[in-house]
């Protein structure tokens, strides 16, 4: 498996800006799937030209939640490749052109390796304040021989939560992607590669408590599970 960042608060290469945002291509078992789309649809396209990533060779968008730094390139990458499968919160409307929108509510098989955890919330807000605002979320797990490759976008409903989600389906072996404010520091303790992106707070800490997991995310980092 492989994972390209294209969008992240940090850059790995002087060509690509640093945004607010993020996004990451999944190369897994013959399937491109696009994680995000970052803030800036010109910024996303740019990013994969510079990288060397081309729009028609992606077969899936999955959308985590529906803020603008992971939705905002959306429509921009549908008019340059709308022949995918686009798995979406199931509040998000509007979406177009597309092969196919998924409505996401529940966890599910994407296909034989790829699973999301439907939409999930955090325990100490209510479900209808959390739709309001956004809060639901959706993140992507990829089964892999090493184990479950799992890639968030904010975390929003606690990194706890999300690995306990995945937990009924595999073993945690990679968690890629934003964190928010997480700082539960002693649930990553099983995990073999850590790497926090986008809107992580607590990255110095997670880099000194797993410094033999820890990668640092940012634009053009390249992770081969």
């Amino acid at each position: 498996m492989r994972l390209t960042i294209i969008y992240d608060n940090e850059s790995r290469n002087e060509k690509l800006k640093a945004d607010w945002g993020f996004s990451c291509l999944i190369e897994s078992d013959g399937i491109n799937l696009l994680f995000d789309t970052g803030t800036s649809g010109a910024l996303l396209m740019e990013h994969m030209k510079v990288i060397g990533i081309d729009p028609q060779s992606i077969d899936e968008v999955f959308i985590s939640h529906i803020h603008f730094d992971h939705a905002g390139g959306l429509a921009t990458f549908l008019n340059a490749n709308g022949n995918v499968t686009v798995y979406a919160p199931s509040p998000v409307r509007g979406i177009r052109p597309a092969r196919e929108v998924v409505y996401i509510n529940e966890p599910m098989w994407l296909n034989e390796h790829f699973y999301t955890t439907g939409l999930l919330g955090s325990e100490e807000l209510s479900p209808d304040f959390q739709n309001m605002m956004g809060l639901m979320e959706q993140s992507l797990a990829i089964q892999t021989e090493k184990g479950l490759v799992v890639v968030a976008g904010c975390s929003h409903p606690g990194v706890g939560n999300i690995l306990d989600a995945v937990k009924t389906v595999g073993t945690p072996y990679a968690l890629i992607g934003g964190l928010h404010g997480f700082d539960d520091f002693d649930v990553l303790k099983d995990l073999s590669v850590i790497c926090p992106t986008h809107c992580t707070q607590h990255i110095a800490e997670i880099e000194s408590l797993y410094p033999g997991e820890f990668v640092r995310g940012g634009v053009g980092e390249i992770l081969e599970i």
